[in-house]
């Protein structure tokens, strides 16, 4: 197209119009997960699918959750059946002499006996998958960082000068074991991917481990479980699992630095960029290199906004940056307050980082 494109953003009551130049494109990470994993969006599996596990990791735990509610449900079912004949049987004398005279303890001898026998039996259980899912079964192939703030996850990748972060999305390569080693700026929060592993806490001074492993490609929810704060239930994060091939490809493209804005739009934007954002958050291959917030180098790639609370949109994105404290209350973000040609100018600026 040689004819500039417009884009309304609808923020509140007022609509704000953005004349895009021809040479901006974006890189919305559902193009990167369709062509992946064959996955859009929409294709992402509520965290419901907890009932099904799709890696050795989570297998165990899965089938230890089930034996556990199999027991539940029978040990109320005995109580339900004994509580209702103790109301609708009407007690005999025999029965009230039984009592009196001691012989009706053999029911609780009984009772305790089965339950301790039933409670040991479990408890070896839950030592068993315990150690089934404690290490990998084999050296694992990849090692990434993740960090838990209020409310969201910080990824790191490698070390050194490869090291790069990204935010509320772990990329992972099919088939093979992965390390997450778990630590937590603040309070203590919870790492749960249910499709690929059990819960483990993150906790301020402490380093966790657990490890995940996905046999097939795709996307696999994640949640913060603890309860760490008002915005807990928007502390959601992505697994998305690749080919190996397509997983180098990710890696690389995510080591890159940002580029330099190619527009005078662009560059107006940067620079509103480095004034108002450059405290918290980080754009390698600039001047902002805040470490409060998420790592925007590469923010166009992301399939979510705000861990998990919006779809990466260029309509969600202005919102989100405008109206943070409606959208999340709570969150460390405050409001930007921006003029039309500003949300342009940074909408511009912040296309490019894809």
């Amino acid at each position: 197209m040689n004819r500039a494109r417009r884009l309304s953003l609808r923020s509140g009551q007022a609509v704000v119009t953005l004349a895009l130049l021809p040479d901006v494109r974006y890189a919305w990470a559902d193009a990167v997960v369709a062509s992946s994993t064959g996955s859009t969006a929409n294709d992402a599996p509520p965290l419901a699918y907890f009932l099904r596990g799709v890696g050795p990791a989570a297998k165990p735990v899965l089938h230890l959750g089930w034996v556990l509610a199999a027991v539940c449900c029978f040990v109320c079912i005995v109580i339900a059946v004994m509580l209702g004949i103790a109301l609708f049987r009407r007690r005999r004398r025999q029965d009230q002499e039984a009592l009196t005279s001691g012989g009706g303890l053999r029911f609780v001898y009984v009772g305790t006996a089965l339950s301790t026998v039933a409670l040991l039996a479990i408890a070896v259980y839950m030592l068993v998958v315990l150690a089934q899912v404690a290490d990998p079964p084999r050296e694992p192939a990849l090692t990434v960082t993740v960090t838990a703030y209020d409310w969201w996850w910080k990824v790191d990748y490698g070390d050194g000068d490869q090291q790069f972060s990204t935010a509320n999305e772990i990329h992972i390569p099919t088939g093979v074991p992965v390390l997450v080693m778990l630590k937590s700026a603040d309070v203590i929060h919870a790492f749960w991917v249910p499709q690929l592993s059990g819960k483990t806490q993150t906790i301020p001074g402490v380093v966790n481990r657990q490890w995940i492993q996905a046999d097939k490609p795709g996307i696999y929810r994640g949640q913060c479980t603890q309860y760490c704060g008002v915005q807990h239930a928007h502390m959601a994060f992505e697994v998305l699992a690749q080919p190996q091939a397509d997983f180098e490809r990710w890696y690389s493209a995510q080591q890159r630095t940002a580029p330099a804005p190619a527009t005078a739009r662009a560059a107006r934007g940067a620079k509103l960029f480095e004034e108002r954002c450059s405290g918290c958050h980080a754009v390698r291959g600039s001047k902002a290199a805040g470490v409060q917030a998420p790592d925007l180098t590469h923010v166009m790639s992301r399939r979510l906004l705000a861990a998990g609370t919006l779809v990466n949109s260029p309509e969600n994105l202005m919102n989100w940056i405008q109206h943070t404290q409606e959208i999340k209350p709570g969150a460390l973000m405050p409001d930007m307050k921006l003029s039309p040609a500003e949300a342009g100018d940074l909408f511009a600026y912040l296309s490019t980082l894809r």
